[in-house]
């Protein structure tokens, strides 16, 4: 192939391609492209104006990369160099930390009436310049940070995918190298935006990120690893064209409710002009959208026949009161039931997975009307009325602490573990390098087993346990004191369910804390908002809209935003917003974190009067602990040969003595008399090694043990290890040997002790010195010589 190249004017290029074939006499196919240079591109692509060959070219596009200044440095986009298999690849740096994300969609439709939408976010070992400690020495299972990543990008993406697109779509971010400055998770969060503007895949984004923190009192975008450390505000903010916002996650170490609405005011802003970068990426390299398949719509006689047969019971089930969660599903799925029966008896041919799906679209307007023009809530609430709230502590004696809360029909029990330092959750070097912490002391595990919602499967931790879990858990850890003796494991198990599981968890959990006697800074409660939106059909925005507190399960189902947050009286701990609609504006954020402020602080009156403040110590069958500060000569004796002793010590009494630093040890027992036990073990260990007292400056009978090239060793008692006294202190003369002195094995030898050294501790003694005259009473340690 010969490839001639004409540079005709700066803005057209023509190509001349020849192509022969070595196997036939055919002539030469001839190729003509045009292209244009956009100003302020660096990329040129070429299109054919004809094709005559049986398998047309691609389109031949370079990699354009585009510079944004975001936070404190630079933000790089780029598509078109690696993964051209995808629908669409783009690759993002931030620092020197890079991102690729592809996404791929099939062209077929499944039978499901939802999106399938997939996203793996994968931390590489490589990235950060490390060979994973597992014993395969490769990547194995998503980890936990892995798997909350994914459920932000996720959150991020999905709102903005079209009506009725229901194809199976995989979105997948690799990590191809990380600062330790730069967390790749909102690097990943625009990556996805921007591969999914450049695909082919019917999406209505783009969609940008930032990370937005407090420090010093100011508001930082993008803050680095070590900002982070000094902030007090970490909120992951996703936001769309016109300011909107489509995804908020973060905690907050108790920020007033004005500093947390200006740190997201900034962060909206921000979010522009990264969607601006990637709609000029999207226009440079962007490939045509596919044809997405009209809506189904239901037959207008078949919607009419629905809503007159159904329209005043379903008014009467959602105005019932006395319904609660498993009834009113009951009675609106009896009324279905009867439904298709009496609309197929009209219209025999209408299939009756129409007539369901129209009756269900129509109880799910028939609900939203109710709430957006008669405030109507379907348990009678007014639209800021919470559900009755219940608190139980100290369920069980054995436990070390407990908490029972109920709101509404959402149980939760709340059971708090003490442990040892030494049962803390190491993280893995990469996780390290990352950011994260190198072990935890506090860990919140939540639990959602199936009859919580009267259903049946296998239980466990999925993705959405994790999540809500590591929600709970940044809810409560600001409140939590900056030293403590013990790690603390926090179970929070969802006994039933009708909304706001989680946060539920925060109540239950700050209640559990004062319980087990844990001096927490102040208690903590934790609400979800909801949101019910009418849209102008000529416009597409927002014409109408009311704002929950305390949502019920039945009202996330069909409501558009589940906006969860917990706070003190003093300020907010964390957020979680899972917006369903393709952006809400910045306005309505505002008015739901008013609402959640004024909420949480009615929950914290009603918790008070259940316990108020945390116990003043812990409970009699508590653990106990204590600081034990040794010598460095006799931590070996405790500790024994290769762990020996504390071995010993823990299989016998259950104690674990734990290594602070240098020069002290933590004693943890799970209860007194274990402690008593342990400390009369500790006792025996060091007294059958207990090494005599010597006194600086005294001389001592020893006994020759070992001869050395480099000096003799000494025993001056039993119970001390042999000293080693040197060639050059044994005599006043240069001695190369002890042999040359007559010295042997078994003879006894006078010596004058010096002390330890101070740097390596060993026993220091000297024969030299008493080779002058006027040497004092000499002392035996030992009583056989």
């Amino acid at each position: 192939m010969v490839c001639f190249v004409a540079l005709c004017s700066p803005v057209s290029l023509a190509v001349s391609i020849f192509k022969s074939s070595t196997n036939t006499m055919a002539a030469p196919i001839i190729r003509v492209f045009s292209c244009r240079v956009r100003k302020g591109f660096k990329h040129v692509w070429l299109r054919p104006h004809r094709l005559k060959h049986s398998n047309p070219w691609r389109d031949i596009k370079c990699n354009p990369q585009l510079v944004i200044a975001c936070g404190n440095d630079t933000m790089r986009f780029s598509s078109g160099k690696m993964a051209r298999f995808a629908d669409g690849a783009a690759v993002v740096q931030l620092g020197e930390t890079s991102v690729l994300v592809t996404a791929v969609s099939q062209r077929q439709s499944g039978t499901q009436s939802f999106l399938p939408l997939t996203v793996d976010f994968r931390q590489k070992a490589a990235a950060a310049g490390r060979i994973p400690t597992n014993h395969l020495r490769r990547e194995l299972g998503p980890s936990a940070k892995e798997i909350l990543t994914s459920r932000v990008i996720d959150r991020s993406l999905r709102p903005l995918f079209p009506a009725g697109f229901y194809y199976n779509t995989q979105v997948m971010c690799n990590l191809l190298a990380v600062d330790g400055a730069n967390d790749p998770d909102i690097i990943s969060i625009n990556a996805a935006s921007a591969a999914l503007a450049v695909s082919d895949i019917p999406w209505n984004g783009p969609v940008a990120a930032v990370r937005v923190g407090v420090v010093d009192d100011e508001v930082v975008i993008n803050p680095t690893r070590r900002q982070l450390q000094k902030s007090s505000l970490n909120i992951i903010l996703t936001g769309t064209s016109e300011n909107k916002v489509v995804m908020l996650e973060g905690e907050a170490d108790r920020v007033p409710l004005h500093k947390v609405e200006q740190a997201l005011s900034q962060a909206v802003k921000a979010t522009q002009s990264i969607i601006k970068t990637i709609r000029e990426l999207q226009e440079a390299v962007g490939k045509p959208k596919r044809a997405l398949d009209p809506l189904k719509v239901f037959p207008q006689h078949i919607e009419n026949a629905v809503q007159s047969f159904s329209h005043n019971h379903i008014r009467d089930i959602l105005f019932n009161d006395e319904h609660n969660k498993i009834s009113r599903d009951q009675a609106l799925r009896a009324i279905g039931e009867q439904v298709v029966l009496n609309v197929k008896e009209s219209f025999p041919e209408v299939e009756e997975s129409v007539v369901l799906s129209s009756y269900q679209t129509y109880v799910k307007q028939v609900f939203r009307n109710l709430i957006l023009d008669e405030s109507r809530r379907c348990d009678g609430r007014s639209l800021t009325e919470m559900r009755d709230i219940s608190c139980e502590v100290d369920l069980y004696q054995p436990l070390h602490g407990s908490a029972l809360f109920q709101r509404g029909q959402t149980q939760v029990l709340c059971t708090v573990t003490f442990d040892s330092l030494a049962s803390a959750l190491k993280s893995d070097p990469l996780s390290v390098t990352t950011g994260s912490s190198t072990e935890k002391k506090f860990m919140l595990h939540y639990e959602f087993p199936p009859y919580a919602t009267n259903e049946t499967g296998r239980g466990g931790i999925g993705r959405r346990e994790l999540g809500h879990g590591a929600l709970a858990e940044k809810g409560l850890k600001p409140i939590l004191p900056d030293e403590s003796d013990f790690t603390v494991r926090l179970t929070s198990e969802v006994l039933e369910s009708n909304g706001s599981s989680s946060m539920a968890s925060v109540c239950g959990g700050s209640l559990a804390l004062m319980d087990a006697g844990v001096q927490v800074k102040e208690p903590a409660a934790g609400v979800a908002m909801g949101l019910v939106t009418r849209t102008d059909p000529e416009t597409g925005k927002i014409s109408h809209h009311q704002i929950l507190t305390d949502l019920l399960g039945i009202e996330d189902y069909m409501g558009d935003m589940d906006f969860k947050m917990a706070a003190t009286a003093r300020g907010m701990t964390a957020i979680q917003a899972d917006i369903k609609l393709p952006g809400i504006p910045f306005f309505i954020v505002i008015k739901a974190l008013e609402g959640g402020f004024a909420a949480t602080k009615q929950i914290m009156e009603i918790m008070s009067q259940t316990i108020s403040s945390p116990r003043k110590s812990l409970k009699t069958c508590g653990p106990v602990t204590e600081k034990l500060v040794l010598d460095h000569s006799k931590q070996s004796r405790l500790v024994g040969f290769g762990g020996y002793n504390l071995r010993k010590l823990k299989s016998e009494t259950g104690v674990t003595v734990t290594r602070i630093d240098e020069g002290s040890f933590q004693v943890f027992a799970p209860n007194a008399d274990a402690m008593a036990e342990a400390k009369e073990l500790m006792e025996k260990f060091m007294e059958d090694q207990r090494e005599p007292d010597l006194e600086f400056g005294a001389i001592y009978t020893g006994r020759i043990v070992e001869i050395r090239e480099f000096g003799v060793m000494v025993e001056l008692h039993p119970k001390l290890k042999p000293v080693l006294l040197h060639n050059s202190q044994l005599d006043q003369r240069k001695v190369s040997h002890a042999s040359s002195l007559g010295m042997e094995v078994g003879n006894e030898i006078s010596v004058k002790y010096f002390g330890r050294d101070p740097s390596t501790g060993t026993h220091r003694i000297s024969r030299k010195v008493l080779q002058s005259p006027g040497v004092p009473l000499i002392r035996k340690l030992n009583p056989k010589l």
